[in-house]
């Protein structure tokens, strides 16, 4: 009687919207919104029967089969729940299976939210000889795909666990990336192993938009080559196999992989009588290596003013939106085989650039595309986080909610720079990010939050996974506490405590902590009286976790290899100047380092236009605003007390 009336309790609380601070059974991430403690403990052993309702799809089993085997249990699929095993239950509501007329009676209360996303309970309960039953019900078959993270991440903790109830949602229905920085496009293995990052922490949307890829802009017309060449590999070149190789990843992890077209001025030209022909010819290839999602970019390529300019902008989405449904969602055909709506990137994407008169008469001239198609903002600036402002102010022009393209933690402006620490600290790091912003607690009036992420892919997840927490559940999202988590996220156990250390030394501002002990062994100088202990314990445990993080290069683990070739000019950089500075401070003579020319600090970007885009070559800038100078410092008193 005492649970019902708790769980009674929760369905008014969370039906109220009442923020309910209770007791963290499991260490989630995104946080769940609601986790009810059951009674007992449930012990999971092998076999576990899969049962799955109809409606249900394979790649939801296959993942439910996924996290089970991944965790050392023999997992096999059937029709009913076995008596005397573990059991895992998948289910629709209101589908009138078994596992939804017993599961959500109860715990109804998700289903019953408006404007959330990916609904969903988790039941953990044990039968009489304490074995595990675990039950997953969401609002669609991808909703239940999404309490299998929450379940992969509850075994993660052991074989026998606490029983419990989680309640869950969504606060933004797309949630992800956009690659559309200026830059190398990710390779294909980068991009596959962030789909999986993405399954396991409900991210659901990748817009591929990358700005030097020649067949999403130049070549926009034209299929992907069969072939390609080492060299045009090296510098994001993709074939069609290696689309095929990221469209059945993105598939697997239910991920929307949206692949965005850039027609440019074409598609807001009169003239141009059969731009969306040849882009329907070209979304028709791409179709065919098992994209089924477009995106349309008109953006940089100026704004315009010219009233029947934006209104043919207006009907040429129109038509291709229609033209999609018409080739693509016809009635009958199979939800795999169907292309979802059109994402749309407009010239007026920040709408600072006018007056807002202007920018009202713009966002006006598309009121009447069709409201399924998603229009996408970065604020009032380039550079602006998603804020309540802008997006009513946009959605009054609009008429319907907006899409945020969140230009963080991009450091295609600030190549040099990695922004690997918390939220707040990479606004503060970020030259164009006003350091003073702060992400709003509910954050209303869109319906997509979607970051543009750095050149380096396998550390931008340290931000996703932020993103990811936010996102899901705007109020319980910490700073501090988000970023503690995304490490381990990240890394992994092995490498998180080193990375720990090193991460605020990859800033090329430094953190306040080394510059607290550069002042106090300055201060001590001026005495006469030098005391370098301090100073040197504290690079002696940078400069040690960087030879720890060193390992991830020959590590088994695929995501760990692709994470060092990110890192390594910074890290190895920063373990020079650590071991450097130790030498010195402890009254050695070193050899110095040639630090703009060694090819261990260098990585590559991509510089030039059109047919002369090739590979350039820029300096990891780690630790250079206080140890750089330092290492300058002792260097020159060095050379003086020698002479």
């Amino acid at each position: 009687m005492k649970r019902i009336a708790t769980i009674l309790f929760m369905t008014i609380a969370v039906l109220s919207n009442i923020k309910m601070q209770g007791e963290q059974i499991y260490e989630i991430y995104p946080v769940p919104h609601v986790e009810l403690a059951g009674i007992g403990q449930a012990q999971f052993s092998s076999p576990v029967t899969i049962v799955a309702e109809k409606g249900i799809d394979e790649v939801t089993v296959e993942r439910a089969m996924q996290v089970l085997t991944e965790h050392g249990l023999i997992a096999e699929v059937a029709n009913q729940p076995s008596k005397n095993a573990c059991n895992l239950l998948l289910g629709i509501n209101g589908s009138g299976g078994v596992t939804d007329k017993r599961y959500t009676r109860i715990y109804s209360q998700p289903f019953s939210l408006n404007n959330k996303y990916d609904r969903h309970i988790v039941s953990l309960t044990c039968n009489k000889a304490g074995l595990a039953q675990v039950v997953i019900v969401g609002e669609n078959t991808d909703a239940t795909f999404c309490g299998l993270a929450s379940l992969e991440q509850m075994l993660d903790r052991g074989s026998t666990l606490p029983c419990v109830t989680l309640l869950d949602w969504a606060d933004v229905q797309n949630r992800g990336i956009i690659e559309g920085y200026y830059g190398v496009p990710y390779s294909a293995a980068v991009t596959t192993d962030l789909f999986r990052f993405m399954a396991r922490y409900k991210l659901n949307t990748y817009m591929y938009g990358a700005k030097s890829d020649p067949y999403h802009s130049r070549y926009w017309s034209e299929p992907y080559p069969t072939d390609i060449s080492a060299e045009q590999e090296r510098i994001g070149y993709l074939s069609q196999d290696m689309m095929r190789v990221i469209t059945n990843a993105a598939h697997a992890c239910k991920v929307n992989f949206i692949w965005a077209i850039h027609p440019g001025k074409a598609f807001a030209d009169p003239a141009d009588k059969d731009v969306i022909d040849r882009i329907m010819r070209k979304l028709e290839s791409m179709y065919k290596l098992g994209v089924r999602q477009f995106g349309v970019f008109v953006d940089d390529v100026g704004v315009p003013s010219d009233p029947a300019i934006m209104q043919l902008c207006a009907d040429n989405l129109t038509t291709l939106q229609a033209r999609i449904d018409e080739r693509w969602n016809k009635p009958g055909t199979s939800p795999t085989d169907k292309v979802k709506p059109l994402h749309y990137v407009p010239q007026l994407y920040a709408y600072g650039w006018v007056d807002l008169d202007r920018g009202k008469a713009f966002y006006e001239s598309l009121r009447n595309t069709p409201d399924k198609v998603n229009i996408y903002i970065t604020g009032r600036n380039v550079w602006s986080v998603p804020n309540n402002h802008d997006l009513a102010l946009v959605q009054s022009w609009l008429g319907r909610e907006v899409s945020w393209w969140w230009n963080y933690p991009c450091n295609d402006q600030d190549m040099s720079k990695l922004f690997v620490s918390d939220t707040y600290t990479n606004f503060r790091d970020e030259t164009h990010i006003i350091n003073t912003e702060r992400l709003e607690r509910s954050l209303s009036g869109t319906n997509t939050v979607i970051i543009n992420p750095m050149q380096q892919g396998e550390l931008s997840k340290i931000a996703l996974f932020g993103v990811a927490d936010y996102t899901w559940n705007n109020r319980a999202w910490n700073n501090e506490r988000t970023w503690e988590a995304a490490i381990p996220a990240v890394f992994g156990e092995e490498f998180a405590d080193a990375f720990k250390t090193v991460a605020p030394h990859l800033r090329y501002y430094d953190n306040d902590a080394l510059d607290y002990y550069a002042v106090r062994y300055q201060q001590s100088l001026e005495r006469g009286k030098p005391t370098p202990g301090a100073l040197i314990d504290q690079l002696s445990k940078v400069n040690t976790a960087c030879k720890k993080l060193r390992d991830l290069e020959t590590s088994a683990n695929e995501s760990h290899r692709l994470l060092y070739n990110d890192l390594r000019p910074w890290l190895l950089r920063l373990q020079a100047m650590t071991g450097e500075a130790v030498e010195l401070l402890q009254g050695h003579n070193p050899a110095p380092v040639d630090y703009e020319h060694n090819p261990d600090f260098q990585f590559q970007v991509l510089g030039g236009m059109g047919d002369a885009i090739k590979l350039a070559t820029r300096i990891a800038e780690p630790s250079a605003t206080v140890l750089a100078p330092l290492i300058r410092q002792l260097r020159t008193t060095k050379s003086t007390t020698s002479q």
